[in-house]
């Protein structure tokens, strides 16, 4: 089976790349281009869209809703898959050619925001109140919210139907807590496949450290927060579950991502996000799987949530027109129509009554927006998850309070 990257993975790979790659800076208004009441650049010219997709149902889905907006607008406009979108956009900006709207990841946007090259629209949205709140912080830098959440995706628990009922489990074994899930995560590891198998990064393992009352800045990516001791606690708890022998990193399964060591039969439960479905249903179509909200801690229920927003180009000369655009992509219809065509969750609130009709088995990850936390967004912070990441590599043998120390003095640095 090849691996397949979830699409948050894909498009936060921006920041990386963009830390390195954004020297251009935006100059805000093309001088060639005429403005309008709202301070926002018109022209005639065709608006360029560059998105970096999962596949071919993707692309398919994005063009279709850009051709509808395009025939009724009377605006061209020319929809491009990146082979690379994070070396493409930033290409783009290097050269004084943006696209005028593209995907962009939340751990981007403070590198290209600060440059000058992306146009704070937030404000301008006709739907702005419709958005999650927490999506909204994750596209706001320096008090401006910057582009509109394009959909989103949380954690959930997936477990293996077989495997459950094999260890003598029912429906009332579904575990709610801590305690419950460590008493199941025993029962269902053997000798051929171990309770719990996850992918070994912060984008999973963070998910304890937000049950416990932690994470690793706060949601709006302000103040460093790694260090607390509800992050020691959270950490600490996945660290027993590994000493155990009930917890196991995908990798030391043989395994890429949790979602391989699931469909291979190689752990019985695994944490994933909505984006699981579509590799089950690609390579392990007759895998017997169920969906649950993630236990919770002593701090309560918590998760991660990773999102993209549409960003607009401060050198779109059209710059009216791709705000018009970016209201459709991210109307209810629009947004219901990519979920069904390639498995998103719709970033506004009208919108989940008719998603969790038409996804009932998914329910769990759209129930977690609740309560779910946000990776840091801070400029520099992706090099500092990269850091945390090779150094919970052995989480068994790993001294977490000394890891999390190092990692705020890191994160300090970012927001002083």
């Amino acid at each position: 089976m090849q691996r397949r990257t979830p699409r948050w993975l894909v498009a936060g790979a921006l920041a990386a790349v963009g830390a390195l790659a954004l020297t251009a800076c935006g100059s805000g208004f093309n001088s060639s281009s005429g403005g309008t009441s709202s301070g926002l650049t018109s022209s005639k010219k065709a608006l360029t869209v560059l998105i970096g997709s999962s596949g071919d149902a993707e692309t398919a889905a994005v063009k279709s809703a850009v051709a509808d907006w395009s025939s009724t607008s009377g605006t061209k406009a020319t929809v491009t898959a990146a082979n690379n979108l994070a070396q493409q956009l930033s290409q783009g900006f290097a050269a004084n050619k943006p696209a005028d709207v593209f995907y962009l990841s939340a751990d981007a946007v403070a590198g290209y925001a600060a440059n000058g090259s992306l146009l704070a629209y937030g404000d301008q949205l006709k739907n702005k109140s419709d958005f999650y709140p927490t999506l909204v912080k994750s596209f706001t830098y320096n008090g401006k919210f910057y582009c509109a959440p394009k959909d989103f995706s949380t954690l959930a628990l997936e477990i293996n139907d077989d495997m459950w009922k094999a260890a003598g489990l029912t429906d009332a074994d579904v575990p709610t807590t801590w305690d419950q899930l460590e008493a199941v995560a025993k029962k269902l590891t053997t000798s051929k496949h171990v309770g719990l198998g996850i992918g070994g990064e912060y984008a999973r393992v963070g998910a304890f450290m937000t049950q416990a009352g932690g994470n690793l800045m706060n949601d709006d990516s302000t103040k460093a927060t790694a260090n607390s001791a509800a992050n020691v606690t959270g950490l600490t708890y996945a660290q027993k579950l590994a000493k155990d022998g009930v917890l196991k990193y995908a990798k030391d399964l043989g395994a890429g991502w949790g979602g391989e060591a699931f469909g291979k039969g190689l752990a019985a439960m695994t944490i994933e996000g909505n984006w699981i479905t579509g590799g089950m249903q690609a390579d392990y179509p007759n895998l017997k799987y169920s969906i649950h909200e993630l236990p919770a801690g002593p701090a309560g229920k918590g998760t991660l949530q990773f999102t993209n927003c549409w960003g607009i180009a401060a050198d779109s000369p059209n710059q009216t027109a791709a705000l018009k655009l970016v209201e459709k992509l991210t109307s209810a219809g629009d947004q219901l129509a990519f979920s069904k065509a390639f498995g998103p969750m719709p970033s506004i609130q009208s919108a989940a009554g008719d998603w969790k009709s038409a996804n009932p088995a998914l329910v769990p990850f759209l129930d977690a927006a609740a309560y779910a936390h946000n990776v840091p967004t801070a400029k520099g912070a992706a090099d500092v998850v990269t850091d945390f990441n090779s150094k919970i590599e052995n989480l068994k043998t790993a001294d977490i309070k000394a890891i999390l120390d190092a990692e705020q003095k890191n994160l300090e640095a970012l927001v002083k």
